[in-house]
């Protein structure tokens, strides 16, 4: 896995990208994706062992939906 750093952060974060606009799928996010807390938990567990450490995500995907998911899955 390559990474490049993040701003002056000096965080190294993976040039690939987990997207979570899928995660919940409720509202017009339904029409997406309804990615579930298992299924999400299997693809970041997949992402990490890959050396993916970069989760795009934003309080609208699913109305926060996607983000609580995250946050369960990552324990």
């Amino acid at each position: 896995m390559e990474y490049r750093t993040l701003g002056r952060s000096g965080l190294k974060v993976s040039t690939l990208t987990l997207g979570t606009m899928t995660f919940g799928g409720a509202g017009a996010f339904a029409a997406v994706g309804k990615t579930d807390l298992n299924e999400a938990s299997r693809m970041i567990d997949l992402c990490i062992d890959a050396g993916i450490n970069l989760i795009d995500t934003a309080n609208v995907y699913s109305n926060g939906i996607s983000e609580e998911i995250i946050g369960e899955a990552l324990g």
